[in-house]
């Protein structure tokens, strides 16, 4: 059953100099239990999407289309008071930069205790700590780091610390925005593993954002493409990985070593992503794509189905 049904979405940032179009008609859909990974490019509206997703946008930013159901429920339109109720309860968001997220001036114990206590005004704070307590150890974060502040932990012990605290309402829907940031390896595949523990003993759906595609391929059922606030592919890991579509999406993958393969040299997407105040007309990605034809340049693709389940914004295949 579809939890989350993301339709046609747009957020511009609103600035001196025009509208940054962040997100521009985005959609996918993400069903009870599954991974779905957002990845692309810094800057290409991965974080605008999850922000847009539980409606916590800057100031200067705008959902301005589109819609985002979770399950029957139109989160676009509901008031303020309502999304208290959504966020946290049903979605909730783990935040790029674990140092950054958590304050400074109390102990884990107690921001964790807050969140609890702020959406649940039938618990006790008795209570409420005795569940911290088990989301800690369910993660695996010993007890006692209950009253321990964010400058007595690890890297990782923050980034699980964040995870807990994103479970304390036990949520339906997790959304985890590049988790394994300034993680060493070792580390990151520790936070990784624990959120795919996680997923499978309680059944949560995941929206896991990266720039990583190797974490993706070892984690998701599915994956959403990004390309300059668009999604040009979205595939499941496997349709993906063996037969990817879109020129962008070959690039990223070619991008990342290979080590069951032969030696060979490591390749790059030529130039930079554009300037979001004025994208370029058509495909965004054709002035940086080797297949590019004069109706790349006039004309935008829309998403078409290649194969089941496989869809792909690109002129090269709407003539097959």
């Amino acid at each position: 059953m579809s939890l989350l049904n993301v339709e046609n979405l747009k957020t511009y940032y609103f600035t001196k100099r025009g509208p940054v179009k962040a997100v521009d008609d985005v959609s996918f859909q993400v069903e009870e239990g599954q991974a779905m990974g957002l990845a692309g490019e810094s800057g290409c509206g991965k974080t605008t999407v999850a922000l847009s997703i539980i409606k916590v946008l800057p100031s200067r930013g705008k959902i301005v289309g589109g819609k985002v159901s979770l399950k029957n429920l139109d989160i676009t339109t509901i008031p303020e008071k309502q999304m208290k109720n959504v966020r946290w309860k049903r979605i909730s968001l783990v935040f790029q930069g674990a140092m950054n997220a958590l304050d400074p001036l109390y102990s884990l114990g107690d921001q964790i205790v807050e969140a609890i206590l702020t959406h649940e005004s039938k618990i006790n704070k008795k209570e409420a700590m005795n569940r911290a307590e088990k989301l800690l150890q369910l993660v695996g974060i010993e007890r006692n780091r209950l009253k321990s502040y964010p400058h007595e932990l690890s890297g990782g012990m923050r980034q699980r610390g964040l995870i807990a605290m994103a479970l304390a309402c036990n949520p339906e829907l997790l959304i985890a925005d590049e988790p394994g940031t300034a993680l060493d390896v070792i580390v990151q595949a520790q936070v990784l593993n624990i959120m795919e523990d996680l997923r499978r003993k309680l059944n949560l759906a995941v929206i896991l954002i990266t720039h990583d595609l190797s974490i993706i391929a070892d984690t998701c059922d599915k994956v959403a493409i990004m390309y300059a606030g668009k999604v040009v592919e979205h595939a499941s890991v496997s349709d993906l990985f063996e037969e990817p579509l879109h020129p962008y999406t070959q690039g990223l993958i070619q991008a990342f070593p290979n080590i069951k393969s032969r030696r060979t040299r490591m390749r790059s997407i030529p130039g930079s992503p554009p300037d979001l105040l004025d994208p370029p007309m058509g495909c965004r990605f054709h002035p940086r794509c080797p297949y590019a034809k004069s109706l790349c340049m006039e004309k935008e693709p829309s998403a078409q189905m290649a194969k089941r389940e496989h869809s792909v914004a690109c002129h090269l295949y709407h003539d097959t």
